[in-house]
């Protein structure tokens, strides 16, 4: 499979199993709980670094506490393995930051 294949749900849902994310409709989505404001910011600015090296870029949502990133790979329509190498490095910054998987 290459990375511009488009997944179906039942194609991502062991990897995503036990993760923030949940694949609906042609995007993956993943919801972050963090102790503040400051600390949702902290965990966007770290994903943006890996997003960059990754040369794959999610949309957000930050509130107070509260990170929520949509991934997709527009170019093609639907979720493919650059979104589930973008989740599994977000999975990666979050644990390591603190932030609790939910909204």
């Amino acid at each position: 499979m290459n990375e511009r294949s488009i997944l179906s749900p039942a194609e991502t849902a062991d990897e995503l199993s036990g993760t923030a994310f949940v694949h609906i409709d042609e995007r993956l989505i993943g919801a972050y709980s963090t102790a503040d404001f400051t600390s949702a910011v902290r965990l966007l600015d770290a994903v943006a670094v890996a997003a960059e090296e990754l040369n794959h870029h999610p949309e957000v949502q930050v509130g107070w506490g509260r990170v929520v990133f949509e991934l997709s790979s527009h170019d093609v329509g639907g979720v493919t393995s650059r979104d589930l190498a973008l989740a599994r490095r977000i999975g990666g910054i979050a644990a390591e930051q603190g932030a609790r998987v939910g909204n």
